[in-house]
């Protein structure tokens, strides 16, 4: 027998033996365990699913407050506030000419010309300069009360007008007040040409001392 033929028959050999291995593996991966599953049966009846009873939940009675509800039915139940008119000797005065410093003063008088009691609850002047000053307690319907309104000069020149806002439980709410006074005297106001863009000098004054030559 010649070498080609013994070749041959070594190649023939392996093939068959790779093919067995390969049969043997496929074997191997069937599950021993596995069971054949039989046909069913015509007269077999499809097993019906029992419903899962699911645990009933008692319902909760939630009751949602609204705070705007309730705020419109306390706004509601409120009684309104009682109001009452006041009614003043004047509303204006006016202190005419003074001197620059001088601190003057003129109490207006007022009367409760309503059913309720009169309460001020603030009166402020429409500057530090004026300053109003009254009786804090409650005035009773018929009865009169006092305002006294000061205002200080110092710094002030010419006509001069200011007010006095009284805050009240009148149907309005407030009352307003005015004084007036004319301001004179005070030192006049000198105007310094240094700071002109104009480049002037000032002159020194007539009665200065000349230098000496």
């Amino acid at each position: 027998m010649n070498s080609k033929k013994i070749y041959f028959f070594m190649i023939a050999g392996l093939v068959f033996l790779s093919g067995c291995k390969q049969e043997d593996n496929a074997s191997a991966k069937i599950d021993a365990n596995a069971q054949e599953i039989a046909p069913a049966s015509p007269d077999a009846v499809a097993p019906v699913a029992t419903p899962t009873t699911q645990p009933t939940q008692q319902p909760t009675s939630t009751t949602t407050t609204n705070p705007n509800a309730q705020q419109a039915s306390t706004t509601a139940t409120m009684p309104p506030a009682k109001t009452t008119t006041m009614v003043f000797n004047k509303k204006e005065h006016d202190f005419g000419e003074i001197k620059q410093g001088d601190k003057v003063n003129y109490t207006f008088t007022f009367k409760n010309t309503g059913s309720n009691d009169l309460s001020i609850t603030s009166a402020q002047g429409s500057c530090g300069c004026t300053v109003p000053e009254y009786d804090k307690n409650p005035i009773k319907p018929g009865k009169s009360g006092k305002m006294k309104v000061s205002f200080d000069s110092s710094g002030k020149t010419g006509v001069q007008t200011k007010t006095v806002t009284v805050r009240a439980n009148t149907p309005t709410g407030y009352e307003t007040l005015n004084i007036k006074a004319t301001i004179k005297g005070g030192e006049p106001k000198i105007v310094s040409n240094t700071s002109s863009t104009t480049g002037l000098i000032p002159m020194p004054a007539p009665n200065a001392d000349q230098p000496k030559n």
